[in-house]
């Protein structure tokens, strides 16, 4: 008769990757002061005896610890992977997060209860910085991450012949656009997922996967926090194409010239002005509000609101930059 091992208990967790627009700068609410003094998402535990279902304990857990109340929210993924808590030989309570992701808009006001609640609005492309396209390709690609990738990729090739998963090196040409494959902007996580495998993120050495490492530019975050945030961005990043999202960042009247940089900086692209404004036309997601603003030191722009009738229009309104 084989020993029974005692199973450790576990706890649903929810964690919030909460963005907003700041300037044009696509930003991730930050809780400061996590182990080794890393950021974290906003994070609370889930108690089904006080809320009914995960969203509201969710809102009221982001709300306790940063004052902000959430508009638009969406579930991500469970997260529960052995070790995501890095906790010697997983000791004690194992915890299990459920992801969101949510979308807000700033103000002078909401960053002050922010301040006070220890909590601040970072920009995303600190976290995963080659995900930034909107000046062109980041040099740090081709001269850091690419070939200790496939150094990498060099290394474990024998391991590979044996196994019937897609090889590194196919991986690699997926996920950074190599040889005649495209780069897609929604790919976030595989590629986090590559540099982590490699050692080259600090939470690989953090969960004991590898003793040392020299990792690629981009801050580290608390437990697993990044890998959210990295399926958080490709969410949204897919999502703008097929559903009006992208207005819940937006203030209710906005020009076009503002809606182009919010688009940009959420899909790491630049978008040529024309074809982005032929684009938005042809999408029928606005309208004008016959205003202007002169808010831009030049000459008045035309305001414009979302169209909300287009939701009962068409089944999948959105922006299609990108397409493949």
């Amino acid at each position: 008769m084989t020993e029974s091992r005692a199973r450790p208990p576990v706890e649903i967790g929810l964690n919030a990757a909460v963005v907003a627009i700041s300037g044009r700068s696509p930003c991730i609410l930050a809780i400061g002061g996590g182990a080794g003094g890393r950021d974290a998402l906003p994070f609370g535990p889930f108690d089904p005896h006080q809320h009914r279902t995960f969203e509201t304990s969710l809102r009221a857990s982001v709300e306790a610890q940063t004052a902000l109340k959430l508009g638009y929210i969406e579930q991500l993924y469970t997260f529960g992977d052995r070790g995501r808590q890095k906790l010697p030989d997983e000791a004690g309570t194992h915890m299990v997060s459920v992801g969101y992701i949510a979308l807000t808009r700033t103000d002078a006001e909401a960053n002050e209860q922010l301040a006070e609640a220890g909590a601040a609005w970072r920009d995303w492309y600190t976290y995963l910085p080659w995900e930034d396209w909107r000046q062109g390709r980041p040099a740090l690609i081709d001269q850091l991450i690419l070939p200790a990738l496939k150094a990498f990729a060099a290394d474990n090739m024998r391991e590979e012949r044996a196994s019937a998963l897609p090889s590194m090196r196919t991986r690699l040409r997926l996920a950074f656009g190599l040889d005649d494959f495209p780069w897609d902007e929604e790919r976030v996580l595989e590629r986090y997922e590559l540099l982590y495998e490699a050692g080259l993120a600090e939470e690989a050495v953090t969960d004991g996967r590898t003793g040392s490492c020299h990792p690629a530019p981009g801050i580290a975050m608390r437990h697993d926090h990044r890998r959210i945030l990295a399926t958080a961005m490709a969410r949204l990043r897919g999502k703008i194409k097929y559903r009006p999202v992208i207005f819940e960042l937006m203030a209710p009247e906005f020009t076009l010239t503002e809606l182009q940089a919010t688009v940009e900086a959420i899909s790491g692209r630049h978008l040529h002005k024309q074809n982005f404004r032929r684009l938005v036309e042809g999408a029928e997601l606005v309208e004008a509000t016959g205003g202007s603003t002169a808010a831009t030191g030049g000459r008045p722009a035309a305001l414009f609101r979302f169209r909300r009738r287009i939701l009962e229009e068409r089944p999948a309104p959105g922006l299609k930059v990108g397409m493949r």
